[in-house]
């Protein structure tokens, strides 16, 4: 019981089981919106991985040439505010989709449009998401508080994928886009219900919070550069199952859009379990353990891109899915709890940026790989390149040293002093 409560200690408050609420309805049904996108492009395309690979470039540009700004405002503006417009937003345009796709006339365009403005919104969202938690929990919480938020985020990836599957194969694609167009309002409802007084925030907002000043405050810790690079690598060549998967369950084993959502589910039901398993985690992790489950991600990708059946490929997949959640869930702990609580919208910017942002390259290129020689092979570079990349770092983690974190602004719920003693200034 005790270690039970442990697990789902930052749930006690009230504002952040609010917004864990929240999210798993929204977050649910956006994967079931991921499914839906890419199974109506492969329709529209003839199956073609390059058209996958240009829809998902769309959708993750503006992460690339956005998120920096986005971090800013985070720093400078109020979180909760610009979530509650940041999802209001995602909703309308995810309306305007289902609409359209009830008129009929469909084009491929069309859907790289909605992409493209889905991604400008996330560019902003995403960074003040991952910086907000800290605002709602506290120091003293915030690696729980950031597992419980991978718990959710893959208990909608098992669900959503399976759920999509069903409802694509009995209505169509439009049922599920839109709604996931109503489940933005319960992130909207969670974060309008949250006490704005019971917020950890700094005492002092950075008037300019400038995105040159972050980068140099970056570029002084070596620390943080470690993490952030592997993540740069992974995921150019191996966080790629959104093309990967797809093509998998069509081209390679034959199915249909219900066997695409088993492979989906299995790949998240290892990530939850490895976001569960870091709920335990109390301290910053060393570059030790952030490489060593780097090295576990590269092998058993490659491995994956090996399997000759659907089952062999959902429980490899299952594997897969815990390293790479275990590796994501340890680099976000180094770099977020190493970090100045002034600095961290920016921080968590870049770190954004770096994991979401290489992926229009990374999309072209898996799909053209995949077009030319299949998906299996996407699989086994994308490992191999992973797995070189962490062996690679493993001389640097073991002399890497952990600084004292800079000078921080007292952190509090309502004023400059912690209502709460047990809450610690500062990742």
């Amino acid at each position: 019981m005790k270690t039970c409560g442990r697990t789902f200690q930052s749930l006690s408050v009230r504002n952040f089981r609010l917004f864990v609420f929240g999210q798993l309805l929204s977050v649910t049904c956006t994967w079931m919106m991921v499914i839906a996108q890419d199974w109506l492009v492969l329709e529209l395309s003839g199956d073609s991985a390059t058209a996958l690979g240009v829809v998902t470039a769309m959708q993750f540009t503006p992460v690339l040439l956005l998120t920096l700004y986005g971090g800013r405002l985070a720093d400078r503006y109020d979180k909760r505010r610009i979530l509650l417009l940041a999802n209001l937003a995602s909703g309308f345009l995810a309306l305007a989709l289902g609409l359209w796709l009830l008129i009929g006339d469909v084009r491929l365009w069309h859907i790289w449009l909605f992409a493209l403005a889905l991604g400008t919104v996330n560019s902003v969202e995403a960074p003040t998401r991952i910086s907000f938690v800290s605002e709602m929990v506290g120091t003293e919480l915030l690696p729980n508080a950031s597992a419980m938020s991978a718990a959710y985020f893959n208990v909608a990836r098992v669900v959503g994928p399976a759920i999509a599957g069903l409802l694509i194969a009995r209505l169509d694609v439009a049922a599920v886009v839109l709604i996931n167009a109503v489940s933005y309002l319960g992130t909207v409802v969670s974060v309008a219900l949250m006490r704005p007084s019971e917020l950890h925030r700094a005492a002092v907002r950075p008037r300019k919070a400038g995105v040159v000043d972050g980068l140099r405050y970056i570029g002084g810790r070596p620390d943080l550069i470690l993490p952030m690079a592997l993540v740069g690598v992974l995921g150019l060549v191996g966080f790629n199952f959104q093309l990967t998967l797809p093509l998998l369950a069509k081209t390679e084993f034959h199915t249909d859009s219900t066997a695409f959502g088993l492979l989906s589910s299995s790949l998240a039901a290892g990530s939850l379990l490895a976001a569960f398993v870091t709920t335990a985690r109390r301290g910053r992790p060393t570059a030790l353990v952030v490489t060593g489950s780097a090295l576990a991600f590269g092998a058993l990708e490659a491995v994956t891109g090996l399997a000759p059946t659907l089952p062999a490929a959902c429980v490899l997949l299952a594997l897969t899915g815990f390293a790479m959640m275990y590796f994501a869930q340890a680099s976000n702990h180094r770099v977020q709890l190493g970090s100045d609580p002034a600095y961290r919208g920016r921080v968590m910017a870049l770190y954004t940026l770096i994991f979401q942002g290489t992926t229009p390259l990374a999309a072209l290129l898996t799909g053209l790989l995949s077009e030319h020689w299949g998906p299996r092979w996407a699989l086994y570079t994308g490992g191999l390149i992973s797995l070189t990349a962490a062996a690679a770092t493993l001389p640097l983690s073991r002399r890497s040293a952990q600084p004292p974190p800079g000078p921080n602004l007292p952190t509090r719920p309502g004023s400059s002093r912690h209502r709460n003693p047990r809450k610690t200034p500062l990742p």
